[in-house]
């Protein structure tokens, strides 16, 4: 009996974190626009490193969620990916962080037709570089569902917490849309 209680607030936890981003850990305090974006390396679903320095010139939507192949992930992955044509045409990249490894990010992108990149940082090394905080129940663990854009430059630009995964690929595009021309930016063709 003991063992179901533990699953359920397991689950709970998991419920939560997915869908409602609860704030409960954070190494720091969140980046917040204007600042320098850290730089870092962190191994794809390919299991290949991947490093912000890679991207400068680009646009970069550097966004944080809790687990791979929940609904609320899956939901903002889908968008991302349904929009990855438009993120092109205005010269960004996605790039998708959260605690799983990368075994779970392979098994994600190859499950849901995931083509950009999932990063994974089980010793959330850029999730408290970046602040995010991470909630959780036990030895579950999630970093909360927040997006940093980074400009070509290497600046944050604009920071979003807790977002709405079944608008957010619109928000961001939004953004960089609108940013793009004070930037100066010219988009690529794809």
């Amino acid at each position: 009996m003991v063992r179901k209680g533990v699953w359920i607030a397991v689950i709970i936890g998991i419920v939560a974190a997915c869908g409602a981003g609860i704030r409960a850990h954070a190494a720091g305090d969140i980046l917040a626009a204007g600042v320098t974006a850290p730089d870092f390396s962190l191994p794809s679903q390919e299991d290949a490193s991947v490093s912000l320095s890679q991207y400068k010139g680009k646009w970069v939507v550097l966004y944080f969620y809790p687990k791979d192949m929940t609904t609320g992930c899956t939901i903002e992955a889908h968008n991302f990916q349904r929009d990855l044509p438009k993120f092109n045409a205005l010269n960004a990249v996605v790039l998708g962080v959260s605690l799983d490894t990368v075994e779970s990010h392979k098994t994600f992108c190859t499950k849901d037709s995931l083509t950009f990149k999932l990063l994974a940082d089980p010793d959330h090394k850029v999730i408290d570089a970046y602040g995010v905080p991470i909630s959780g129940m036990g030895p579950v663990k999630f970093a909360n569902r927040d997006t940093f854009l980074i400009s070509p430059a290497g600046k944050i630009v604009k920071v979003w917490t807790g977002v709405n995964p079944n608008t957010h690929s619109d928000d961001v595009l939004a953004a960089i849309a609108g940013l793009n021309g004070d930037q100066k930016v010219e988009p690529k063709p794809f």
